[in-house]
């Protein structure tokens, strides 16, 4: 998303949602000028009330047979349509997402093509359009605000890849269980999600290629009288900053290619493990993304500052992908609502686990040694080994709590959200086993050489910083107090074994010098008197 234009943002939002969500005389009908630019559009999904729970929107539409045409309505203000990137100015056309009201019954969300602007760019009658003003980034999308009065559109409108409507008034859809149908409805809409988590560490690469050339150039103290000052990178302090958000960037830098994969080569029966992947990776590159752009700003002191060398102006522009297309606290419930029907369907079928890389769970529960050596936690065994047990007892504990809620006499949803800290934890569990994964896989893919050798100690500094960093592996008990400081001090170890191989790793990202920052090279000259005369 880095080199979107806006008018591939236009395209992406009303072509894709046309794409996913209409049928042949739709792509017909609406495609081509999407692509052309001719039709300018915008996604109307989100309300001011409603954001991650598009089942309560409130915008509805009910079909008047006597016309043979769908009116669209916001009936209280929590209803307008909110956050609607490219509404404010420029749009001519929307998809609107909205409850279907046929004779009274209210048969769930669908999505409908509306006018909102003609040709000139005047607003249509019956439709009332704000901004929603000024924001701490993204101020090149102009966000707005919709509200439909009574708006007529034809019956054809209604993208109907999962219902439709005949034109008597009779609701069709192949799937009778309202919950299916939503699921089937929604399940397109994980494309954004497959997006945002790619693009996150896509800046996350540029943050951490800044900081870490400039700490290669930037030098501050001496250690020794009148001797030189050091370069910030040969600090031990400062590679703990930056070498451990390096690894975990390469690893969820894997993690987001397989993810792309899985969603290029979906089909009907990946939909679940879609939408469960791409939820974790989405949250976990996400606030990954947050963490490591913040560091990197403080990493290269008052030049993160200034506007010019971008690490801020990405803080700014990516703070948002934690909200939209699902905040990542909701989106990690998700997961761990997913998991848990797993695991409840393999116990009460008595069957194995399949899918979801629970696998793992049919084999024996790994044991960790006592006494941790540094062999020990270099090892791919031990690695996953560990990462297996947390994610497997997690679950376990999970379905307990979640089980024990239930027969106090809680409902399921709520005994659900009495269990959030568990539900929290599983989460993440499983989003770093599977990032995990992904890692392995792609060393696997390397002959042995120097390359691999390196890549080799990037997975396990991603592996023993998320052993640090996670208090659940002392809280639950898998790492005992003695070998969580085993871990701590390998962990040091390894940044000074990776600080000769940063800059090649940094440079392997394969960033091109426009997208990078003044400090990323010359530092001296960038603030140098003649550069203050250009």
């Amino acid at each position: 998303m880095l080199n979107f234009t806006r008018r591939d943002y236009f395209c992406f939002l009303l072509g894709g949602a046309i794409q996913f969500f209409g049928t042949k005389h739709h792509h017909e009908k609406w495609l081509r000028d999407t692509e052309n630019y001719v039709v300018k559009g915008c996604f109307a999904m989100t309300e001011l009330g409603h954001g991650s729970n598009v089942r309560g929107i409130e915008t509805v539409t009910t079909y008047d047979s006597s016309t043979g045409e769908f009116v669209i309505n916001t009936p209280c203000e929590s209803a307008q349509k909110y956050w609607i990137g490219g509404a404010a100015n420029h749009a001519t056309h929307t998809v609107v997402f909205s409850q279907l009201n046929i004779d009274g019954n209210n048969h769930g969300v669908h999505a409908f093509i509306a006018q909102i602007r003609d040709a000139n760019g005047n607003i249509c009658p019956n439709i009332r359009i704000a901004d929603c003003g000024h924001k701490i980034g993204l101020n090149g999308v102009d966000n707005g605000r919709i509200w439909f009065d009574n708006v007529r559109i034809p019956r054809d409108n209604l993208l109907n890849s999962v219902a439709d409507v005949s034109p008597d008034g009779q609701y069709l859809s192949a799937i009778k269980n309202p919950d299916q149908r939503f699921a089937a409805f929604m399940a397109p809409l994980t494309s954004g999600r497959v997006t945002i988590a790619v693009s996150a560490i896509y800046s996350s690469k540029i943050g951490l290629a800044i900081a870490i050339r400039y700490s290669l150039s930037r030098r501050a103290f001496s250690v020794t009288p009148n001797g030189p000052e050091v370069l910030l990178l040969d600090y031990p302090s400062h590679q703990r900053r930056l070498l451990p958000l390096l690894a975990k960037t390469y690893a969820m830098s894997f993690a987001a290619n397989y993810l792309k994969t899985l969603f290029v080569t979906r089909t009907p029966e990946s939909n679940k493990t879609i939408h469960v992947v791409s939820s974790a990776f989405k949250a976990t590159l996400t606030w990954h993304n947050m963490r490591t752009l913040q560091e990197c700003r403080e990493a290269c002191g008052g030049q993160g500052l200034k506007t010019e060398n971008r690490v801020g102006n990405l803080k700014g522009e990516f703070d948002v992908q934690s909200t939209f297309e699902g905040d990542n606290n909701v989106l990690m419930q998700q997961v761990s609502k997913a998991l848990l029907a797993e695991y409840i369907a393999a116990k009460k079928r008595n069957r194995a686990f399949k899918g979801l890389g629970l696998e793992h769970m049919n084999k024996s529960c790994p044991v960790i040694p006592s006494q941790l050596t540094s062999s020990t936690l270099r090892s791919i065994e031990f690695q996953t080994d560990i990462f297996c047990l947390r994610e497997r007892d997690l679950l376990s504990r999970f379905a307990a709590e979640v089980s024990a809620h239930e027969a106090q006499g809680q409902s399921k949803e709520y005994a659900f959200i009495l269990s959030y800290q568990l539900a929290e934890d599983l989460g993440k569990a499983f989003s770093d086993r599977a990032i995990f994964q992904t890692f392995i896989e792609a060393e696997a893919a390397l002959s042995s050489g120097p390359l691999k050798d390196i890549l080799g100690l990037v997975r396990i500094m991603y592996a023993l910083i998320s052993l640090e960093e996670d208090s659940s592996f002392l809280r639950y008990g898998y790492l005992s107090p003695d070998n969580a400081a085993a871990v701590r001090k390998e962990v040091a170890k390894l940044c000074s074994e990776l600080r000769p191989h940063a800059l090649a790793l940094v440079s392997s990202f394969g960033i091109p010098a426009a997208f990078l920052s003044p400090i990323a090279y010359n530092w001296i000259e960038a603030n140098s008197w003649s550069s203050v005369q250009h």
